[in-house]
């Protein structure tokens, strides 16, 4: 089954300060970045400082996830050759443009069967989602990213976010095809937090599980929005336990406070149980 992840925080693999604190914020799932936030000569050195913080440092229940860099490039190769050794909870691959990305890397990783979370963020990788969902049995997760898919498509990018939304509507729909979680795209002002709720409560609303950060200050607005609340949990519940006590007594479609409930309802709600559940906010 997978982890929860309704918030994953970036930071730079060569920046062990920033790491460090990462143990202090109660995160579901944090990222050591070796791609786009480590300069180019300086990924010798990111490579040492994430597997030494791998081996030294304690992050209690969080996932420790690092990003590589692009599959079947010679800076991939060094990243996964470095960082086995010291056994992260999951490798992040970003710009995925084909199966065969996903396949190079869970080749790479052998025997470790390590969970692959895919970032689509080229307009390659958005019209070949078919094939990279159903890339293999390691591929936990589908993540969108609007920055670069927009600068590959020429677009600029907005809050209204228009110029990405049918990109950010594939993701979803194919992750869920595919039995894969769906994380939602970087917020990139992180002095926003109005902007970014309203951002975060609308890929929820879209069928994201949840969002990936690149602030601590976003980890709480993005993990409120991904969290149902005591309201909606109640509601599901009522929604779930009507619908199966109408459905044995051969009854179709039923109202609650005068609005119908059927099937797709009926899924929603349990959809919304399975993720508090998994936040364990039910049993």
């Amino acid at each position: 089954m997978n982890r929860v992840r309704r918030s994953i925080l970036y930071m730079p693999g060569d920046d062990r300060s920033k790491i460090e604190k990462a143990q202090t914020l109660g995160l579901d799932s944090f990222c050591m970045d070796l791609e786009d936030g480590v300069a180019l000569n300086n990924k010798p050195a990111a490579r040492e400082s994430v597997k030494s913080a791998l081996k030294e440092l304690d992050f209690g229940h969080a996932e420790r996830l690092v990003r590589i860099n692009p599959a079947e490039t010679v800076l991939a190769t060094q990243d996964l050759e470095s960082l086995l050794v010291s056994r992260p909870d999951g490798i992040v691959v970003p710009k995925v443009e084909s199966a065969a990305d996903i396949q190079w890397v869970a080749w790479q990783l052998d025997a470790a069967n390590m969970p692959i979370i895919a970032i689509v963020e080229t307009a390659r990788g958005i019209i070949n989602l078919k094939e990279i969902g159903a890339a293999g049995s390691t591929l936990s997760a589908l993540a969108f990213g609007a920055e670069d898919l927009a600068g590959d498509i020429g677009a600029t990018r907005t809050k209204a976010g228009w110029e990405v939304l049918y990109a950010r509507s594939a993701v979803i729909t194919h992750a869920a095809a595919n039995g894969l979680q769906a994380l939602d795209m970087v917020f990139v002002d992180f002095r926003d937090p109005e902007g970014l709720a309203l951002e975060a409560q609308a890929g929820a609303s879209m069928g994201y599980d949840g969002k990936q950060a690149i602030h601590p200050n976003q980890i709480e607005v993005i993990n409120q929005a991904f969290t149902p609340s005591q309201e909606e949990i109640e509601k599901a519940q009522r929604v779930v336990v009507e619908f199966d006590k109408n459905s044995q007594a051969g009854t179709g479609a039923f109202a609650i406070d005068g609005k119908m409930i059927d099937m797709p309802l009926y899924q929603s709600a349990q959809n919304k149980l399975a993720k508090a559940r998994a936040a364990g906010l039910i049993n």
